[in-house]
Formats: C-alpha cells, structure tokens, sequence
C-alpha cells in the first residue's frame, strides 16, 4: 500500500460542491502520530463558515429530496464502488493521519464502503403503512419523508466508517448535510467527500468543514432553525453538551457516546475461540474504539490461562509505524491519549494489580503504548470504571453466572458486550440479562452495516445500520383520510 496513488490532500472547506477558504484563511495542521510530524493542514471553519455550509445545505434540500429513490440509490452504489477503488489509497491516508496500522486501516475503508452499499438498498425501500381506524371512520395513512437539514459529527478513531455510516442513511433518506469530522483526521472526510461527487451527488447535499472552536461552530449550526437533525459519535460528556443545545431548538438527535464493553469468559467457553475473540474486540484499532472489550471477566476454573495466553499473543504484536505493513499496533491518536492510558495502568498496578505484558509506553517518536495485559486487577481500579481507549486489558475472576452479570451491567455504559461459552442457553440467558445495546455472543466482532448499532444507558440514543439507520433521518406522517 506504500505504492498506491495518492489521495489528494484538501485544504479548504467543501461547500456547496466547491472548495473554499475559511473567512479567516486560517488552518489547522494534521499530525501523523507515528512520527508527530505535519502530513496536511485544513481550513479552520469560523461560525460565518458554518452558516454557509448551512445555506447550501437548505438550498439543495428540496431538490434532493424529490430525487427519485431509485436515482439516490444508483448515486450511492457509485460511492460504494468509488470506495472500493480506491481502497489502498485512501487505507495509507487513514494509516498516515490516525496511526492504526494498515491492516485495520484497509478494514475500515472496506467496511466504510458497505454502508454505502447498504443504503443504496434500503433508498428504494422507503416504505409507508395504510390501514383501517378502529372506529371505521378514516383509513390511517402513515408515510416517511426526510427529516431535513443534518449536522453530522464524527470522532478520529474512525474517520472513514464514522462518516459514511451517517452521509449513506442521510442521504438514501433524502436529506442534505453537513459533515464536521475530527480535526485529529480531517483528511480522510475530504478524501470521501470528493469520491461523493465523482459518484454524482448533488452539490450542496453533502458540506465538510472542520474547525479548531467545534462548540462555537456547531452552536451557530444548532441554532439555525433550517438544522433539523443532529447525529453525533463521541464521548458522553461532549453527547450532553450537545443534548442540551439540541433542546433548544427541539432538534432531532441520534448520540453514539461512550462504551465500557465487558468481556465475560464462562469455563465452559472454547479458549482458543475466546482469546482469538478477544485480540478482535480489544485489538481492533489498537483499543481505540467505543466497542473495544475493556474489563475481562473470567470463570476462576479458566482464568489463570486464559490471561498467560492473552498476554502471550498481546506480547508478540509488532508494534509501529501505522504505514508499515508489518505493523499490527499502531500509535495512539496523540500524546494525551498515551498519558490516560499509562495514568490508568499505573493506578492499577499501584492498587495491586500484575503486569503480565506491557505496562509502559514506548521511548520513541511518536504516541506508543505496548500492549498489555494486567490480572489481579482490584474493583477499585479507574480503568474498570473508565473507557481505557487503548491497548490494555485488565482481567478480573468471578465464580458465578450471577456474579458475572452484576459485574458486567456495574457501568452507566452499555454499547455493546461479549460473551463467551459452550451452553448457548446460557449464553443466550447471559445476553438477555447484559445491559447494552447489542451482544457479540462467541464473536469477537459485532459491527455490522445491516445491523443496528448503539447502545443503552449512558452510550446513546437511537441506532445506525440496518434499516433503523435510515429510519433516524425521516419522519413519520400520519394522513388521516376517509373514501
């Protein structure tokens, strides 16, 4: 992937189907956390800039919204299959200006394009209901239309996959759009933004603009009364923020916040299914994302070998450079993110906890946590009760189903869990009782397009995926009629 053509690299704003300097000629420098050097700068959006990407949004809104479904979905087949085109270029970009290694990197451009995909499919299945009031006086018609214009923000974990999981529903919805990604990873929402209109979409249907003062610009975008739905992925804290600006205006909300994913391993499991399942859901992105496994509980009969085989296999990883295709962890984002996660490593050790491989940060350029892998870890260690985003697993010992549950639902987070055991009643009866928002039962991966994503509780409201996804950008309207 060294050699794939290069993406372009954007640095203005993209409004209204053209590039655009900010109102201040302002940027904003990207890092490759690899090497901490500069790869790119992007224009720095002002609140002035926000308006204009909101009036070209409203200006286009009508117009894409009469577009035949059928045309809505041929433009995003073209998306899916510009993505997939462009699959080495655009995982070398995501490498360069998130760190993940190339592997996760191709990955997440793959499952990006899927979304597209999908929701070329679900455009042409906007379906309403008709049927008979009970009293026999009216037929009750119910038809879906677009909600309207939508601010969208995604996180830098996943630059690629986060944006098209809300861009593909929007538009197959009929609504217009304005995308505010990361400044971390600001790259890759240009480079797919620009594979949007190669694939046709109208201009003005879909804004990108970054910023260094988010809250000032998504304020001014809030509080224009056109904006009628907001879809945010980020952590908990910044979701309340927003909530409450949100309310203001009434708008729409769908929130993907924050996770604290249990891992439970009954001493029925297969181990060796159990330890590749947990390399997947803590390894993927190296810790780095809202449905990373965080706390590992483990049946005592089991638990001293299922931690020395997790700590070998999390030992060996290769760990470097994210375009180096050797690589199978990557840095952390930034220099912040390597300091949370040492603080919590330390806080454990120092409350009792074994370091069974890792437990320190790399002395090199860059933003390096080895993985690592801690037993022992008492109840009272921070990084049970916090989003570790990084590469660490703590495991701690239960006894009973009971006590595993308890264990599992002790968070005011439920995104997702795992599961793992050779009793599917159990593990069905263990899934039930879990509280979060989806389940990954003897599977180490839970994301799908054609699944609704999302969680309970602290992490969120609303879902992504399936037809659920699309269903958050329309609004449903009742027509009562009589013949």
């Amino acid at each position: 992937m060294r050699n794939a053509t290069p993406v372009p690299i954007a640095c203005d704003l993209f409004i209204g189907g053209r590039w655009t300097a900010s109102e201040t000629g302002r940027h904003i420098d990207v890092l490759d956390p690899s090497t901490e050097k500069t790869i790119g700068s992007v224009a720095d959006a002002t609140p002035a800039d926000a308006l204009r990407a909101v009036d070209a949004a409203a200006q286009a809104a009508d117009g894409w919204a009469a577009t035949a479904p059928r045309q809505r979905s041929e433009i995003l087949r073209r998306c899916y299959e510009l993505m997939v085109r462009d699959a080495d270029a655009l995982a070398s970009l995501i490498s360069r200006e998130n760190g993940k290694a190339l592997c996760d990197a191709k990955a997440e451009v793959l499952y990006a394009a899927e979304f597209f995909r999908w929701f070329a499919e679900e455009a042409v299945r906007i379906q309403g209901d008709i049927g008979m009031a009970p009293g026999g006086a009216s037929r009750i018609v119910v038809q879906y239309q677009p909600v309207g214009v939508a601010l969208l923000i995604t996180p830098w974990n996943f630059p690629a996959a986060m944006a098209t999981r809300k861009i593909a529903p929007a538009l197959a919805a009929g609504c217009t759009c304005i995308l505010k990604p990361a400044t971390e990873t600001p790259l890759t929402a240009y480079a797919v933004v620009r594979l949007l209109a190669e694939a046709g979409v109208p201009d003005g249907v879909v804004n990108v603009i970054t910023s260094s003062t988010a809250s000032k610009v998504s304020n001014a975008i809030l509080e224009d009364r056109r904006v009628r739905k907001l879809s945010f992925t980020g952590s908990t804290e910044v979701g309340r923020i927003l909530l409450r600006k949100a309310a203001d205006a009434v708008i729409n909300c769908s929130m993907e916040l924050g996770g604290n994913a249990p891992f439970v391993v009954f001493d029925d499991a297969d181990i060796d299914a159990a330890i590749d399942g947990a390399m997947v859901a803590k390894m993927r992105n190296g810790g780095e994302a809202c449905t990373a496994a965080n706390r590992f509980y483990v049946q005592r009969a089991v638990a001293a070998e299922f931690a020395q085989r997790l700590a070998s296999r999390m030992g060996d990883l290769v760990v470097g450079d994210g375009v180096d295709p050797r690589t199978q962890c990557g840095p952390l984002v930034n220099a912040a993110a390597v300091a949370k996660v040492g603080a919590l490593v330390d806080d454990a050790v120092r409350k009792g906890a074994r370091i069974l491989a890792g437990g320190r940060a790399l002395e090199r350029d860059g933003h390096f946590y080895l993985p690592t892998v801690l037993t022992d870890v008492p109840p009272d260690a921070d990084l049970l009760g916090e989003e570790i985003f990084g590469p660490v697993a703590p495991v701690v010992v239960f006894d009973r189903e009971e006590e595993a549950i308890a264990l599992a639902n002790a968070t005011e987070y439920g995104l997702v869990a795992y599961v793992f055991t050779r009793d599917l009643a159990r593990g069905l009866r263990v899934s039930e009782r879990i509280e979060s928002g989806m389940v990954a039962l003897n599977r180490g991966l839970v994301s799908d397009p054609a699944a609704p994503f999302g969680g309970v509780k602290q992490s969120g409201l609303g879902r992504e995926g399936a037809h659920h996804g699309m269903l958050e950008f329309m609004e449903a309207k009742y027509i009562s009629v009589a013949w």
